[in-house]
């Protein structure tokens, strides 16, 4: 059984997620955002096998450098967005100078794709491709739960209005791909609290 701890991180409160096994010592990070020490702290004793990242947004990946030279772990992205982790214009750190940073670090070890299967921690997780906040967002599957990013949250939606985003394919990725999920599968969103497949396509105004 995997354990997941969130952390609300960086100027916007993006969530950052620990998955760890059930001796918590060895997990994985979703996401590092910025000011990650909180994270850092707590990951101190345990062994991080990777951090895969949902996609390459400055608010999501502002802790990857200090993260992974502190684990030396590989970083798992999206090829659509490969090059997004070396250059501040396309991650959008540089988009925002009251940040006071531009967010630049190694391009990323290992390539995500659709259809592929990540074992990490003995277990299987399932990557689908959900384009729409971003070319290269990706949503991560395990069991009845689901990171996904920027691209579903609890009553809302990811904006579309950044570089290579598209509205059109932000709903496609939804209806397409994760409302054919069941609707007990509990989604962990990039902003705010978790929510439910079922509960979204119920109530969410913007699908």
């Amino acid at each position: 059984m995997l354990h997941i701890e969130a952390f609300q991180l960086g100027p916007v409160q993006t969530n950052a997620y620990l998955v760890s096994n059930a001796e918590r010592t060895k997990g994985f990070v979703i996401d590092p955002g910025m000011n990650p020490k909180p994270l850092l702290k707590r990951i101190e004793p345990m062994e991080i096998e990777a951090i895969v990242l949902t996609h390459a947004h400055f608010d999501h990946i502002g802790g990857v450098d200090e993260l992974r030279k502190l684990k030396n772990c590989p970083v798992y992205l999206h090829d659509a967005e490969a090059d997004w982790l070396t250059d501040p214009k396309k991650n959008g750190s540089a988009r925002w100078p009251e940040l006071g940073v531009h967010i630049q670090t190694e391009p990323a070890e290992y390539a995500l794709d659709k259809g592929q299967t990540l074992t990490l921690l003995g277990e299987k997780f399932r990557v689908f491709h959900t384009p729409g906040h971003s070319p290269g967002s990706i949503s991560l599957l395990y069991g009845d739960k689901l990171f996904c990013g920027d691209v579903l949250f609890r009553l809302s939606v990811g904006r579309t209005d950044l570089p290579g985003g598209s509205q059109r394919e932000l709903l496609e990725s939804i209806h397409g791909t994760l409302f054919d999920l069941p609707d007990e599968v509990k989604v962990y969103p990039g902003h705010g609290p978790t929510t439910t497949i079922g509960y979204e396509k119920q109530n969410n105004p913007y699908v």
